[in-house]
């Protein structure tokens, strides 16, 4: 299945949408984030270091980082587009922070 990232990133490749158009869409799009507790203790810090990392997650940033990973992604791009992201997840905190029950 394709996430509506992976496919403006293939639009950015094939030339039907540029990096600007791309980076506004990060910056308006809602992403996923993952629920991360801090560990208690040293012991269950190492204990976490021994696992294995967290899962794939669709439609999350992990699939620009996979893009990139595979050369689909200049270093430019990444830097726009994952500056893109930030803004988005600033924007969304600083409304869950205003009181938004989103």
């Amino acid at each position: 299945m394709t996430s509506e990232v992976s496919k403006m990133i293939s639009a950015l490749r094939d030339g039907t949408m540029t990096l600007d158009e791309v980076a506004q869409q990060f910056r308006e799009r809602k992403w996923p984030r993952r629920r991360w507790k801090p560990p208690a203790s040293y012991l269950e810090m190492a204990t976490r270091a021994q696992e294995d990392p967290e899962p794939y997650m669709p439609g999350s940033f992990d699939e620009v980082i996979d893009a990139y990973d595979r050369g689909m992604l200049s270093r430019d791009e990444y830097r726009i587009l994952s500056e893109a992201v930030a803004e988005s997840k600033r924007a969304e905190d600083r409304l869950k922070g205003q009181g938004d029950p989103s």
